[in-house]
């Protein structure tokens, strides 16, 4: 049995410890904000805080999470108040939406470290891909970030997701404890 934190909760999963995390997070937990992109550590879609790290989920295994912290992005905000994602929302960054998570992560573990990175610190760091091409965007949003956590600069609250975890367990049988 493997175990670790997840989201500040202590969980062990029964699986193959060569299991990747990305399924473990997704399957098991049913933590879907982490996405399936490439499967080989390229796009980024996966990206996950691991001990103050930004890794890509596919290419840990739960052994290899064995003892230390993951944080997803179902637990950097539940009410999309972190400085990364209001940045995102007021510089309207997503298009498609697929990859945003993963550079929300991204974008959290770089800024927890240096909240005034340069172009280059944030190309450096923000290695994903995004195929509709919001890099021009994503650089705005990152330094707004920062200087949202400065103190420098507030933005209106980007809107809650409008249903409770509870709400979307009666809407989706799927989502409710057995």
């Amino acid at each position: 049995m493997t175990r670790f934190t997840v989201n500040d909760r202590p969980v062990q999963y029964r699986m193959d410890p060569a299991t990747p995390l990305l399924w473990a997070l997704r399957d098991a937990s049913n933590l879907t904000g982490t996405k399936y992109g490439c499967g080989t550590g390229d796009c980024g879609a996966c990206t996950v805080d691991i001990d103050g790290e930004a890794v890509r989920a596919c290419q840990v295994s739960i052994a290899q999470a064995e003892g230390r912290f993951v944080t997803t992005i179902e637990a950097l905000s539940p009410d999309r108040g972190h400085p990364v994602q209001q940045a995102f929302a007021a510089e309207n960054v997503s298009q498609c939406g697929y990859c945003i998570p993963g550079m929300v992560m991204a974008a959290s573990v770089l800024l927890r470290r240096n909240d005034d990175p340069s172009d280059e610190e944030i190309d450096a760091a923000i290695t994903n891909i995004c195929r509709c091409g919001i890099y021009p965007r994503l650089r705005g949003a990152i330094r707004r970030a920062g200087r949202i956590m400065r103190g420098e600069e507030q933005v209106a609250a980007a809107p809650p997701p409008g249903i409770t975890p509870e709400e979307a367990a009666r809407a989706v049988p799927a989502l409710r404890k057995p």
